[in-house]
């Protein structure tokens, strides 16, 4: 008898091991056990300047760790009783190490899903491998407007923060109604990233007023280590308003280089990727608070470093998330609180995928959003559809007053018609 038991055992052993389905389950979704949800990223940790970005993926890291602790609103820790675990790699803002380290997460790690990874050309150099696996590449870091325009060649990709695009057009209009006729000079990267800048922007000018008014369009390589030359050149042209379309080493130097060769446009504006207080103060110690001082960019986010929001709940819970689970580090700095916001609607998404949690609920999930998150500013709402997978397009001017920005006006939709 006990012979025919255990044969018994190790025949229903078998067929659940050899035959799908043969105990009424479907074959388990990559990364996903019934206590656990491995996702993961690439950020650069190290490697120079792009380390600024550093505190992202440390951001999501404090906030998983927090949704891991407490209960939720079933009661569980976690997400429905699972646990996030979070798994990132430095990829020193090398493309090919984006390539290298995603792979090493979808294969060796088993993934089910990416998020966040940070950079233009880094996720558009493993977008196409992780479609082909069918792993979800969620919330990327970047604006890029072909994150969320190109879902029918990749359906397994979206972004999450307004896209440059939207955000140049904001721009525009501003520089239109306010600084009318006004000689324009724009320095912007020459690639993907400044182009589509450059293209809102023109395209909220008009072609004929830009035509008119864009008196200098001085590209620069993201590998460049001094805007010297091309600063120059803006200068010379006479422009009265100056519009930096760069990531946040080169804007920097921007102005560090403006104030050394006596440029003093009557305007300023920077794109919100270097727009951070963190940022523009370090631009404060090369360029001075009155050189920097009025600078306009926008924001769509609650900047943890203005006094504005001290008594605010969220912004208070932000920081008691950041004391516990990331002790240390430099709560001020807004893209810790990035991090935390984007780790927010990634977890609102997996409560929205449901308990039966696959690949395919995830992006059904994120594609049918219409909630807010508690670290946007007020107003700002986090909707989707099949044919939007702009995940945030509201946007709010603001002004720089050392230490702080000051946001000014209403909030904006990036993309008329959503």
């Amino acid at each position: 008898m006990r012979k025919l038991i255990a044969c018994g055992v190790a025949l229903v052993a078998a067929l659940a091991l050899t035959v799908p389905g043969a105990l009424g389950s479907a074959e388990q979704t990559p990364g996903v056990t019934a206590r656990t949800i491995v996702i993961g990223g690439t950020f650069p940790l190290s490697g120079g300047a792009p380390a600024a970005y550093a505190p992202i993926a440390f951001g999501m890291k404090a906030y998983f760790s927090y949704v891991n602790q407490r209960k939720g609103p079933d009661g569980k820790r976690g997400v429905m009783g699972r646990q996030i675990v979070w798994k990132f790699y430095d990829d020193q803002y090398n493309p090919a190490n984006t390539v290298q380290f995603t792979r090493r997460l979808v294969e060796q790690d088993k993934v089910f899903a990416t998020v966040g990874q940070l950079g233009t050309e880094h996720n558009l150099a493993v977008r196409e491998y992780l479609n082909a696996q069918k792993v979800p590449q969620t919330l990327v870091s970047t604006g890029a407007s072909y994150f969320g325009t190109d879902y029918k060649r990749f359906p397994w990709t979206i972004g999450w923060q307004p896209d440059y695009i939207a955000e140049g057009r904001l721009y525009g209009l501003h520089i239109k109604q306010n600084q009318n006729g006004k000689k324009i000079g724009i320095l912007y990267q020459n690639d993907d990233y400044g182009k589509d800048y450059l293209y809102g922007l023109r395209y909220a000018l008009g072609k004929a007023y830009a035509n008119q008014n864009i008196v200098a369009e001085v590209p620069f390589e993201v590998t460049s280590t001094s805007v010297a030359s091309q600063m120059t050149r803006i200068r010379a042209s006479g422009a009265q308003v100056l519009v930096m379309l760069a990531t946040p080493t080169h804007t920097i130097r921007a102005y560090a280089t403006g104030k050394a060769i006596g440029f003093n446009p009557d305007q300023i504006y920077l794109n919100s990727v270097s727009a951070t207080a963190a940022f523009l103060n370090v631009a404060v110690g090369a360029a001075g608070a009155p050189y920097v001082d009025n600078s306009i960019s926008v924001a769509y986010l609650k900047d943890p470093s203005s006094p504005r929001w001290n008594n605010d709940p969220a912004m208070r819970q932000y920081r008691e998330i950041m004391q516990k689970y990331a002790p240390g580090l430099n709560a001020n700095d807004g893209l810790y609180l990035y991090g935390a916001a984007k780790a927010e609607t990634f977890v609102q998404a997996l409560y929205k995928a449901g308990k039966n949690l696959t690949r395919q609920r995830l992006m059904n999930a994120l594609l049918t959003m219409d909630s807010r998150n508690k670290f946007a500013l007020p107003g700002v709402r986090m909707k989707t559809s099949k044919r939007d997978h702009f995940i945030i397009s509201q946007m709010q001017l603001q002004r720089y007053k050392h230490p702080d920005w000051v946001t000014f006006g209403r909030l904006v939709e990036g993309r008329p018609g959503k």
